[in-house]
Order: C-alpha cells, then structure tokens, then sequence
C-alpha cells in the first residue's frame, strides 16, 4: 500500500545549510506536497520548488519578505492550522517550529532538528542584548511563552534525528527526549582540492549573526595583519563594516563556484562561534583547507585537534584565535587527509542513514 508523505519546513526564503538538508530529504519523495510557513518563490533550487508547497496565513502577511522574523509570536499558530491528519509519515525539517505540526492519530513523525530555537533557549541574550524598556519585556514575555509551548509540542514527535551530537545533548536538555545522530548532506563531489598552494587569506562562511562571532574574526585577523575573507549575509553587517579594517572583506552572497575558489584560496577557514554543526567546515575540508575553531559545539563531531585543524577554548579572546591561525599556518596538513575525513559526510551517507531510520515506516 502507498503510503502518503508530508515533508514540513520553517520557512523557504534562501538555500542554506537547513534547506540542503531538506532538498536530500525530498529527494526521496519527489511528489510529496512541503508544508512551510511562508515560500518566496524563486529563492529556493529547482529541486524543492518542483513539489507542491503549501504555505500558511503569514504567506500573505503584509511585510513578509523585508520583516519576516518580526512574526515569530504568530509562528506557532501558523504552523498548527495546516491539517496533516492523513498522512501517514510527516518527516519535518526543524530549526524553529516545524516539528509542532500536529499529526494524525496514527502517523509516525520523524523530525530532523537542527537545532532547538537558539533565541528562545540558551541564546536569547546573545540574539537580544537589550534588556531594559517595555519592548524588551514584552519581547521576553512572548520568548517565555514560545519556550514552553516549544517544549509541549516536542511529544508531537514520533522520533528526534539531530544533525550533531552537541544537538543531541540540547535536545534532551530541552525538550527531554533522546535522539539518533545523522550528521547533515555536504556535497564532498563539488567541493574537492585546487592544484594551487597554500593560500594567504583567512576565510569565513557565516550568516552575520551576533552569536557568530564575526567581530572576534575581524579583531584576530587585524592584530595578525592577515586577510580576512568572510562569505554571507545578515543584520550585523552595517556593525561589522565599521569595525573591518583595510584586511576585511566582507563578500556577501557567491556563487557555490566562486565559494569553493575561495575556499581553495585560503590557508584555513575560521569559526569562533559555537556552531551546531558547521557544514562550511566541511566543505573546507573536502577542499583540503584545515580549520581553525573554537572547541564546542558541532564541530567535536568533524575536527580533531592538530590532525583536522586547531581547535582553541577562549571564545572570547580574539588573541585566542589569532594564536590557533597562527599555530594552523605552521603546521602541514595533508589535503587528502583533510579530504578523507570530509567524505564521511557525504549526501550518498546522509540518505542512505535516512533510508536505515525509515526502513520500517516507508514502502521499499
């Protein structure tokens, strides 16, 4: 018998780490609708726009594409007015509130977390620094609120799939669930070694977020007098502009082509924030490039220390970062070594681990 098959997703605005995910994902079920809270047409791959999409009331909400996050109260509403009550296997995509849909009595709901919602948990500070005022009280109430509607809602779960270990341990924190580890799809077959040398420039590939730590980048490459190439998108660049010197680019979106030309051209790719798992670190590697991170988090799952890149403590310390860079350039790291360890992150591993946590749901 046929089983019916909903494929649930926050939001599609863009394609990053999450919706590579989702795009392995319904690669398996390739006429299976998507439900998601809001779709902007066009800014996902062809893959994902070719299935139906469903999207909620806030698809039509006035603003939606300049100021989409500044509808979060209304995000757990959204998500529970689409009726999934005859399916029979709802897999969703989750990094904020796609796994509350509800499900039918008898439906088996696997979700995928990226990770519970950083700014409702352990990153409200970080995300909103201001505190004082009746927006900021008003704003804490509703993060109040969503915390405990986000852990109810996690019994609307069959089985927990966390994309890291780190993500694993947040999971039943939060929500007191336990939860199998399926690292995330990279695309090690694009992403392979240049014939070049060692580059000169330090590389990030990060949304410009306060929890990603661009300024400790900035500050670390600028007191080495290294270049610093960062890649992304996001509300802090105005900030980060003026705090760069005449060593910081700031490059925006590129071309995958272009990221992996960059990626070749640098002598390591830096992370000085927690990461919940850190795909760009991978690519970094299939790329033979090492890596330069702070020590928690996702990456513990993807880089050993001295053999995969330098892994430092203090995330603080932008002295900190600058001695692990230069403790990297010293060093000699192998590039097929580097490239060995990336290809147990592969797409071809990330669905055939999908396949083994589904055998028992889903139709051969």
């Amino acid at each position: 018998m046929t089983q019916k098959v909903a494929l649930v997703h926050d939001w599609l605005t863009g394609m990053r780490g999450g919706e590579f995910v989702l795009e392995a994902i319904a690669g398996l079920f390739p006429e299976s609708p998507i439900f998601t809270l809001f779709h902007f047409p066009g800014s996902v791959s062809p893959e994902l726009e070719s299935h139906p999409i469903e999207t909620s009331m806030l698809q039509h909400a006035p603003g939606i594409r300049q100021h989409y996050r500044n509808y979060l109260p209304f995000f757990p509403t959204a998500i529970e007015e689409f009726d999934l009550s005859d399916y029979d296997l709802i897999i969703s995509s989750s990094h904020a509130v796609a796994k509350a849909v509800i499900p039918g009595t008898n439906t088996f709901h696997l979700c995928y977390c990226h990770t519970p919602m950083r700014y409702a948990w352990d990153q409200e500070h970080a995300y909103f620094p201001k505190r004082t005022g009746p927006v900021a009280r008003l704003r804490a109430f509703i993060l109040a609120q969503l915390r405990q509607w986000d852990a109810a809602t996690a019994e609307r779960v069959t089985r927990f799939v966390a994309n890291s270990t780190f993500v694993a341990e947040r999971i039943r924190r939060y929500y007191g669930r336990e939860a199998d580890v399926l690292h995330p799809p990279v695309d090690t077959e694009f992403f392979t070694p240049g014939d070049g040398a060692d580059g000169d420039y330090c590389l990030m590939v990060s949304a410009l977020a306060p929890y990603k730590r661009v300024d400790v980048a900035i500050a670390a490459c600028e007191a080495l007098g290294v270049e610093l190439r960062v890649v992304g998108t996001g509300p802090e660049r105005e900030r980060l502009e003026r705090l760069g010197g005449s060593r910081t680019r700031l490059l925006g979106s590129v071309s995958k082509e272009t990221l992996r030309d960059l990626y070749r051209g640098a002598c390591c790719v830096v992370q000085p924030g927690v990461e919940d798992f850190g795909i760009s670190s991978v690519e970094a590697l299939a790329c033979g490039v090492p890596m330069v991170a702070l020590g928690r988090g996702g990456i513990l799952d993807i880089v050993e220390d001295g053999v995969h890149g330098t892994l430092y403590s203090d995330e603080d310390r932008p002295e900190a970062l600058a001695d692990a860079i230069d403790k990297t350039r010293e060093l000699r790291f192998n590039k097929l070594n580097l490239r060995s360890r990336a290809a147990i992150f592969s797409t071809f591993r990330f669905v055939d681990g999908l396949r083994a946590l589904l055998s028992e749901r889903i139709d051969s």
